[in-house]
């Protein structure tokens, strides 16, 4: 969560000339903002919606190349991790400083209401090892542009697998 996942798909979907789907967008046009269904519907009832914008996603994406950003929670859905298994992870590498300006920005998090900061190190706390396990491709986003990262990432992404300068081959993760 306020990691640049819709900022630097769309800059490296227009480095590589493939479509954007940002998922929460997608949840939004839809069924409207999401902090008024986590309101009106709850949480639950949101998780099934951007389960099926994933779904969606990712059968529209076997079509033509496509950038896909997900909600920083959309992983913990089983049916999605299945999906995801089918695709290129790229985990959004961060830590509490490197989001802490952007969530102050913005309150309208509905996960984040109350101490802002504590819900996100306790979201991430849950999230970062299902983050790692599914990632084929890890970014440290804590430095650089959007720009420079979605660079960092298309090279990544164009370099063979195996040739960068990677973790233990076993985890399958290039650091960057």
């Amino acid at each position: 969560m306020a990691v640049g996942k819709s900022a630097i798909g769309q800059q490296l979907a227009q480095h590589l000339g493939a479509r954007f789907i940002d998922t929460d967008a997608e949840v939004v046009s839809q069924h409207g903002a999401i902090a008024d269904i986590f309101a009106s519907r709850g949480e639950c009832a949101f998780r099934e919606m951007e389960a099926r914008a994933v779904s969606r996603a990712v059968e529209d994406a076997a079509e033509s190349p496509t950038v896909i950003s997900l909600g920083g929670g959309a992983v913990l859905d089983s049916g999605t991790q299945q999906l995801l298994a089918g695709c290129t992870v790229v985990y959004l590498e961060c830590d509490a400083g490197t989001v802490a300006d952007r969530i102050a920005r913005n309150s309208g998090r509905p996960l984040l209401a109350g101490d802002a900061m504590e819900r996100w190190r306790t979201l991430f706390a849950t999230r970062q090892p299902v983050y790692e396990r599914l990632a084929d491709i890890v970014l440290d986003v804590r430095q650089g542009s959007v720009a420079d990262l979605a660079h960092r990432l298309e090279d990544a992404l164009r370099r063979p697998a195996g040739t960068a300068a990677a973790a233990p081959a076993a985890t399958k993760k290039v650091e960057l």
